[in-house]
């Protein structure tokens, strides 16, 4: 690996900034509260931080709606506290990646202002109109919120394209002047020093030039990540190759992409082109698969084989648009879960909070903030101590949304050896001190029902991962001294432990896959 390719060797750590640490007493995270916790983000061991939108916003859909996309919104600071975040991260050798949102603006950016403000203005065609069709929308597409995907603006009797939120009117990619545009931004802040980009909703830049319905399956609906022609057109792939571009024009920086949660392998493999795409095209697909062994073992294996040569795989298990880790999993399995994501090839995003096992926290009615509804539960504040507020915040302020369990914090757990934080800090180490874990290949090893094991092997040493998904102690004699375990560490395989074993010999090689496949 090489300093241009950092973003393979490490975890990229998501940062929610609305909930990540309040400096100035308004409820809300902010800039300047995330530059007082790099220590900390320093500390356990993650090779770069994600930035989730921090622009001029007016916030309806939490930054995603922008009105200016080179500006910091008031609420997070000014841009002379993102210079200061930037400069203190690399000062303690963590990277920056910020959320670059190019499918859409907020119907409040000037140029969606002067879009609808005459269907002759040169701006027009900066966003996607359509004359109505037999009374309504010009088709049948969806918006990801629900409903439909047009708006009729009655200035001028046409609808408007949202993929989203009504809101957030999507551009039209197929105008050049839309992309020179978007291309000033990311240069903007590649000019800074950003180390790259997550580029959000890749997939929906380009929609089908005719706009034809969507076929719809038995219920009358469709799924949006198989949809025909409102997503993953052909074009697409060149837009990112400019985008590609631009970040190589600027070495060392990282280009990764949101498509949709479940695109079909063969399609998400497509996005990372040539090596002239994007480097990490997100998978999200442990977020759906069964939490199995069998199911597991099979899209990881099918993942690990559908991959370009030159591709690079990336990983994830948790995310701010759905319930946490540790609620989906249950409480036993998140070591299981942090032991799979950060020993499985290719580079692992950690979502803020779950290296504490934070879980959903119940929102009341009236103190709901999602215009789609049911992601606040997991983007509640980051739980700093147990005094006032979780240290989130001034003891005198509202947090933005209610806080979790006192008793889950970063200070507990950080004095406590066996604490979940200590365990994802010592995985980390280990991706940053062992080459198989770094760089080796992924092989599955057989083993008995509710049993997941792989083996990261490269020239310099190779490394057994075995991970019980089930409530039960198996009886499976491991030799070698393990070198992680999520428990104690015995001879047998407890109740929802993972275990790192290092395999020294060919021949202990074979005796461990021996013990395992008896044991099935």
């Amino acid at each position: 690996m090489t300093a241009a390719t950092w973003w393979k060797h490490g975890a990229i750590y998501h940062v929610y900034p609305r909930s990540f640490a309040d400096s100035d007493g308004d409820g809300v995270g902010d800039l300047p509260g995330i530059t007082a916790h790099l220590d900390y983000l320093s500390w356990l061991g993650v090779e770069a931080i994600w930035l989730s939108p921090f622009y001029r916003s007016p916030q309806r859909d939490f930054g995603y709606d922008i009105t200016d996309h080179t500006e910091v919104d008031p609420l997070f600071g000014t841009l002379a506290d993102f210079d200061h975040l930037l400069a203190e991260a690399h000062r303690r050798g963590l990277r920056v990646i910020l959320d670059f949102v190019p499918n859409h603006t907020s119907i409040d950016h000037p140029w969606f202002a002067a879009s609808r403000a005459s269907a002759d203005d040169p701006m027009r065609d900066w966003y996607i109109w359509r004359d109505p069709a037999g009374g309504g929308p010009p088709n049948n597409w969806r918006a990801v919120t629900g409903g439909p995907a047009w708006t009729l603006d009655p200035r001028t009797g046409q609808y408007y394209l949202h993929s989203f939120l009504p809101e957030q009117p999507d551009l039209n990619w197929r105008h050049p002047e839309v992309r020179q545009a978007m291309h000033r931004v990311m240069r903007f802040w590649l000019e800074r020093g950003v180390d790259g980009f997550r580029v959000d909703m890749v997939d929906y830049l380009l929609k089908d030039e005719r706009f034809r319905d969507e076929p719809l399956d038995g219920d009358g609906g469709y799924e949006p990540a198989l949809a025909r022609y409102q997503l993953n057109q052909p074009g697409t792939l060149g837009l990112l190759r400019e985008l590609r571009d631009i970040t190589d024009g600027y070495p060392g920086r990282v280009l990764v992409g949101e498509v949709e949660y479940r695109l079909p392998l063969p399609r998400l493999a497509g996005y990372y082109g040539r090596d002239d795409m994007l480097h990490l095209p997100i998978n999200f697909w442990l977020l759906f698969t069964p939490w199995q062994a069998d199911d597991l073992q099979a899209f990881i294996t099918a993942y690990d084989r559908a991959l370009p040569a030159h591709a690079w795989p990336n990983w994830v298990l948790g995310s701010h648009d759905i319930s946490r880790m540790a609620t989906r999993l249950g409480r036993d399995q998140v070591r299981v879960a942090l032991m799979l994501l950060f020993t499985l090839r290719g580079t692992p995003v950690l979502y803020y909070g779950d290296e504490l096992g934070m879980i959903d926290v119940p929102i009341p009615p009236h103190q709901a903030r999602d215009p789609w509804e049911g992601r606040d539960c997991a983007r509640t504040p980051m739980p700093w101590t147990a005094g006032p507020n979780a240290g989130f915040c001034p003891p005198a302020a509202r947090p933005w949304l209610p806080l979790g369990d006192p008793s889950v914090n970063v200070a507990a757990q950080a004095a406590d050896p066996g604490s979940l934080l200590n365990l994802t800090r010592a995985l980390l180490g280990l991706r940053r001190g062992h080459a198989a874990l770094r760089d080796g290949s992924y092989q599955p090893v057989p083993a008995p029902d509710g049993v997941l094991a792989y083996r990261r092997a490269h020239p310099d040493e190779e490394l057994l991962i075995t991970l019980n998904l089930t409530g039960s102690a198996l009886d499976i004699p491991i030799p070698g001294k393990p070198l992680l375990s999520t428990h104690s560490g015995s001879r047998l395989l407890l109740p929802h432990e993972g275990r790192i074993t290092v395999l020294r010999t060919a021949g202990h090689v074979s005796e461990v896959e021996q013990a395992l496949a008896t044991a099935r």
